[in-house]
């Protein structure tokens, strides 16, 4: 019975999530969708990026503001966005030193 259980969970929630994988491949969306879409990677690392830009040191502030500036530039550059989280790293880095 638990076997049951267990497969009937992976399958409630692996259809919800491989539907929409095949669907979104056929469809064409406006430019400003893609657009919009292709931000989303450099929204959501924002949002993870923030909260330790505050709190990277907490006695010298303005080494987390210069590496998320660095992030921002990096990002409106159009870099990867594992290059952005480098460079970021990098930034504070070198200035930590």
């Amino acid at each position: 019975m638990i076997y049951l259980i267990i497969i009937g969970m992976s399958l409630a929630t692996m259809i919800p999530r491989l539907i929409p994988a095949f669907i979104v491949d056929k469809l064409q969306f406006r430019d400003w969708v893609n657009r919009w879409l292709n931000a989303i990677p450099y929204a959501a690392l924002g949002a993870l990026i923030f909260p330790g830009i505050l709190s990277v040191q907490p006695e010298y502030p303005h080494i987390g503001f210069i590496g998320g500036l660095v992030a921002v530039i990096l990002a409106y550059i159009g870099l990867n966005v594992i290059l952005v989280v480098i460079g970021a790293i990098a930034a504070v880095f070198l200035l930590s030193m």
